[in-house]
């Protein structure tokens, strides 16, 4: 059905032939020429391997890890885990590097291996650019049977991740535990699960329900956090009678919030409620993706501090934030960077800097929502037929609306007054993102609308 390789890793459909999907085959030559790749950078031959509760998860992870072994690599083996605490599990063990096994917020079909350097990040374009070459001429010499390495499992790593947070400076636990919060949180059938009660639990918050906790990859429903998907989440939030919502994606990297009343908080606004906080007690500048509301900025003026835009894609998001030292940034599909926790999405410190607001602030969730700007963004997408040329799809478009300010540094993204519209091609799926964001959930969707009207007409 798919492969798909790009700076987010090497995602792909479990089944199928090869080259064509993530296959055994794939996996192994994938994973074989990142461990050679991690070699050239040094001696250091230990890594780190994490992953989502996918039904394929141990599958992959078995071919991976079998695979670094023929490499000569100690494996340190999370089993089940998150994003975020691979990121930071390789710093913890001064790892060469490490590999994230998940799909993120696709369906249970995807899984996908992400790729970190030695700091826990993930790797740079050009890097993974080396690696795609290698794999693709199968460039790798594995080792003889007297340096075979070794794989061990560590599965105290998570705590130790959760630790790290509620040691945070800015994370107030007692003012957490002070609130006797009742939360509710979807756990979509993933390691979430294992990980946000956990949390919890460390931040004094006991009373708390979660719905579909059986780690198992069968995910309940889609596993992106969009308010369309967290409809059972709301209800449980109404039944409970809970003061809030939380909602993670299965490798816990993402993060949204619902209201006491059941409404969404809005995944865009995480992370301006996360930069609120941080910003009150900490001067500085923030970062988002282009496809991010323009809230965080207006947030940030209103705070003394800069805001810069980036290009999507973690990484980027990363490479901004070191360049103009932002003291926090992230995306709007709601994934929070702290870089003096790590430079990771990680809705772990995401949900204790926001119970810490939350808790501060002396407001309920849906009055801290109701004292940010309100802006409404349209997200949709395009699936593209195999063979689109992507490239003249935008050169029409671009032509269409030239009369209006066009930035290209990352897709189109098209200012109309005081609204905008973001046409981009998505590094993890096979479409083209329409984003539109008005203050008017009709003009949004409206504007939207119009673009994919315009991008089918040219396909």
């Amino acid at each position: 059905m798919a492969l798909i390789k790009s700076i987010s890793g090497i995602r792909g459909t479990i089944g199928g032939k090869t080259n064509d999907n993530l296959t055994p085959v794939d996996i192994v030559k994938f994973a074989a020429a990142y461990g050679s790749w991690l070699l050239q950078q040094g001696n250091n031959t230990k890594i780190v391997i994490g992953r989502d509760g996918r039904i394929s998860g141990e599958m992959v992870s078995n071919l991976v890890i079998n695979s670094l072994i023929g490499l000569g690599f100690t494996v340190i083996d999370l089993g089940l885990s998150t994003t975020p605490t691979v990121e930071m599990a390789v710093k913890f063990e001064e790892a060469a590097g490490g590999i994230i096994i998940t799909a993120s917020h696709n369906p249970k079909e995807w899984n996908a291996l992400k790729l970190l350097n030695s700091q826990g990040e993930f790797i740079s374009n050009a890097e993974g650019k080396l690696i795609l070459l290698a794999a693709q001429h199968e460039d790798f010499d594995f080792a003889s049977v007297d340096k075979l390495g070794t794989c061990y499992k560590d599965e105290s790593l998570l705590q130790k991740h959760i630790d790290a947070v509620v040691g945070y400076k800015l994370v107030d636990v007692t003012a957490i535990k002070n609130k006797n919060f009742k939360i509710v949180i979807d756990a979509i059938n993933s390691t979430g699960a294992i990980a946000v009660p956990a949390l919890l639990n460390a931040l004094g918050v006991t009373d708390f329900v979660v719905l579909n906790d059986t780690v198992n990859g069968h995910f309940a429903h889609n596993p992106e956090p969009l308010p369309e998907h967290l409809k059972d989440l709301s209800q449980a939030v109404i039944k409970h009678r809970a003061d809030l919502g939380i909602a993670v994606d299965p490798d816990v990297d993402r993060l949204c919030f619902v209201c006491e009343d059941g409404t969404m908080f809005g995944e865009e606004y995480t992370l301006v409620a996360v930069a609120d906080y941080i910003l009150s007690k900490r001067k500085g500048n923030t970062v988002s993706n282009m496809s991010s509301t323009k809230a965080l900025k207006e947030i940030t003026l209103k705070h003394g501090g800069l805001y810069f835009p980036s290009m999507v894609g973690e990484v980027n998001v990363v490479n901004k934030m070191k360049t103009v030292n932002a003291v926090i940034g992230g995306e709007g599909n709601g994934g929070i960077i702290v870089p003096d926790l790590h430079y990771g999405r990680d809705a772990l410190i995401g949900i204790a800097l926001f119970l810490t607001h939350l808790a501060t602030s002396n407001k309920s969730i849906k009055q801290l929502r109701n004292s940010y700007p309100d802006y409404v963004i349209s997200k949709n997408k395009i699936e593209l037929p195999k063979g689109t040329d992507v490239t003249i799809i935008f050169e029409k478009i671009k032509d269409q609306y030239k009369n209006y300010p066009i930035n290209t540094e990352d897709g189109l993204k098209i200012e109309f007054d005081n609204d905008w519209v973001h046409l981009r091609t998505s590094n993890t799926e096979p479409i083209i993102r329409i984003y539109a964001e008005s203050n008017f959930k009709t003009t949004a969707d409206n504007m939207a609308k119009r673009l994919m009207q315009d991008i089918g007409k040219m396909m």
